[in-house]
Parts: structure tokens; sequence; C-alpha cells
């Protein structure tokens, strides 16, 4: 078995796209991975091209060789993009091996520990206060809405929500993005007190709709400095919350957060290789470290799940994509034994089915792990050459 052709494709996903890696074979076994390029990552869809240019001719089956020799092509620009590109062609390689061999690919790592995942209902009312028709949802006009978003997840049998910031201003409600140049405050980052209510509020309001046995996590991305995150890890405290999800880049500054939170504390997801993690785990800066499988590939991530569980740490996915990263992200929850809970976008576009051959099954706030070969889950690639992205 050779690789043949290695070509990627991308769709209209309404306010971003979804990216997909199409490998082919000698034998006729096509891999498929997901990948994302609409949050920094511009450009990436040419860096897998011209990596994946020199495995033409190769067997794809040796992955931990193939893996091995990309590193070596990207020595002196580790990380970045170019570690999203080798993640994208590495969980491509594992589905063709898996397929090749008629398992999944869950089974070539050990597994599976577990065949039912507990997620999390990810962007809850994020998605909606924006792109409410695109999601083809009523949208978010006040806290009170916020409330009934709530108690809906928590009626369809989801045991746990991660929410962001809701900012109302007397007349509208809207996201809070700070971090990401989205509304006044960047880049100084600097806490203010109607950063603090907005907190409050938005979290007073999930709270009263998803009840007192309901998981809520806050997600504050990069929308401080350390000493906004202190003030905010103070206003969460009455809410109970699973955890308050950080982003930020120095391991002793979220360890002296963690010190003081009345809550535990989640970050990790933009780190890129272990040795990105380890200043971390060597700080005990979090309790729960966030690894994206789609940025990391499948194999990196379970070398750094491994590393977390010599500091006695539980992970979770960075996961916020389609259906198809969704299963690659399922892969390591199902055959890590440090698993805490997975993140799940249900809010997406109307017209995410379509991409796929097969649907996520999630049941009383579980997902289900197909059990056909490679991920069990194959692009529907007339659909996605079918919406092509806008702009």
């Amino acid at each position: 078995m050779k690789i043949t052709a290695i070509e990627t494709l991308r769709a209209d996903a309404g306010w971003r796209m979804f990216s997909f890696l199409k490998i082919s074979t000698s034998s006729g076994v096509i891999g498929w991975s997901e990948f994302s390029e609409s949050f920094g990552s511009t450009g990436l869809a040419d860096v897998i091209t011209g990596l994946g240019a020199t495995l033409i001719g190769k067997d794809p089956r040796p992955t931990e060789l193939i893996v091995a020799h990309l590193h070596v092509l990207t020595r002196q620009s580790r990380g970045g993009i170019n570690q999203q590109a080798i993640a994208a062609i590495e969980n491509a390689i594992l589905d063709i091996k898996a397929k090749d061999l008629g398992i999944p690919v869950y089974a070539m790592m050990g597994g599976p520990i577990r065949t039912r995942i507990p997620v999390y209902w990810s962007h809850m009312g994020t998605y909606r206060l924006r792109n409410a028709a695109l999601v083809g949802a009523d949208p978010l006009r006040n806290y009170d809405d916020v409330a009934r978003h709530a108690e809906d997840i928590r009626k369809l049998g989801y045991k746990a929500m991660k929410t962001n910031i809701m900012a109302w201003d007397g007349e509208k409600l809207s996201g809070f993005g700070a971090g990401f140049g989205r509304n006044p405050g960047w880049p100084e980052l600097n806490w203010t007190p109607e950063a603090l209510r907005y907190t409050a509020d938005t979290l007073a309001a999930v709270r009263a709709g998803a009840g007192t046995d309901i998981g809520i996590m806050l997600d504050t991305n990069f929308h401080f400095k350390t000493e906004g995150f202190r003030r905010i890890a103070d206003t969460v405290a009455p809410y109970n919350l699973t955890w308050l999800e950080i982003d930020q880049h120095d391991a002793q500054s979220l360890a002296s957060i963690r010190a003081i939170a009345p809550c535990p504390i989640a970050s990790c997801e933009t780190l890129l290789g272990r040795r990105d993690f380890k200043p971390f785990f060597e700080a005990y800066a979090m309790d729960v470290p966030i690894i994206d499988v789609v940025w990391n590939g499948l194999g990196e991530s379970l070398k750094i799940a491994s590393m977390a569980d010599v500091y006695e740490m539980n992970v979770a996915p960075h996961n916020f994509y389609g259906h198809l990263c969704s299963i690659i992200s399922a892969t390591m929850c199902a055959v890590v034994p440090n698993f805490r809970v997975m993140e799940i976008d249900i809010d997406s576009v109307s017209w995410r089915d379509e991409f796929f051959t097969t649907i996520p099954v999630i049941e009383n706030g579980e997902l289900v792990m197909p059990t056909g070969p490679g991920w069990g889950i194959d692009v529907n690639e007339k659909a996605v050459r079918a919406r092509p992205p806008k702009g």
C-alpha cells in the first residue's frame, strides 16, 4: 500500500470553515481527518499540502515513523501551524491503517476503556447570540432567555454545559470578547466592574435554568491578565463551577490563580506538544489539562495525557468543530484512563450533518463510540464540494 494523493477540502460552515484532509492509497483505502483553519491558522491547508507531498509513494501504515519524519522536516520551526499540519496528516493515516486492519482506531490504541463518552454542551448561548439564524434557533435577547436555554439543555439529558461571559447593556445581550479584540478593553485586558457584573449575571442565569445538579463551566479565554482572572475567580465563587477555564501562556501566573480559585481550573487548549505542556504540569498550574487532539494529533495527545496522569490530572479534549473532529477527540477519551469529560458543540450550522456519512449518537449526555473501521465516520465529499466557503 502506497500513498498516491493528498487533497484538502473546505466547506462553508457559516461563521467559519470546516476543513478536511483526504489521503488516497494504491489499495483504494481512503483516510480522512478534519482540521481547522478558521481561528488563527490561515494557510494551514497549504502547509499540509507541502508536507504531504513528501509522503507520496510511501506506505502510510508505519504511522510513528511518518510523524517522526515530518517532525525532522520541521525541526527548525517546531510547533505552530507545522504541528497542526502534522496532526492532520497523522489523524488521516491512522484512519487508513485502522481501515486496512478492519478495526476502529481506538482498537489500535489499546482500547476502548469506555465506549460511552460523557460530553458537555459547549458554547451554551454563545452561538445563539451572534448566529441564531444559521443555527436554526431563537436568538437570546436577555438573561431570561439564557436561563430558558440552560433549562432546555438539562431536559435533553446533558449533565454539564459550558458558557462564555455575556454582556447586557440595558438593551441588548452580546458576547464579551476583549481577548479577541471584539469589544473595548483590548489590548490592555484590564478587568472592570462591568466585566465582573456580566460574569455574575451570566452565571446566575445559567444556574437558574440548569438547576443545582448540572455541571457548569465558564470559559474566559484570553480576556484578562492575571490580576483580572483573580477577580473573575472571586466572582464565580457562588455558582459552584465544575471548572473555570482560562487561557494563559505563563505557567506560574496560572498557578497563582489556581492557588486562590474557589473551583477547579482548566487550561492549555492552545498548547502544542509535550514540550509546551511540561512547564504547566511542573507548576501544577491547572486541575484539568485541555488537549486539542485535532491540533496535536491523536498520538501526541495520548502522550500528553500520559504525562498528565503522572501529575494526577484527568484530561479533557478541546473540541468545537465538526463531527469527524468529535470522533477523533472521543477516541482519545475512549482509550486514556485519566479522562474527565468531553467538549462538544451541539449548536452549529443547520447543514452540518450533510458533510458526514455518519452522525455521532448522543444518548443521555453520552456520545456512543462508533464500531466501524477507522474513525467509523467518513466525509461526504459530494456535500462538501457543493458548499464551498464564502469569501
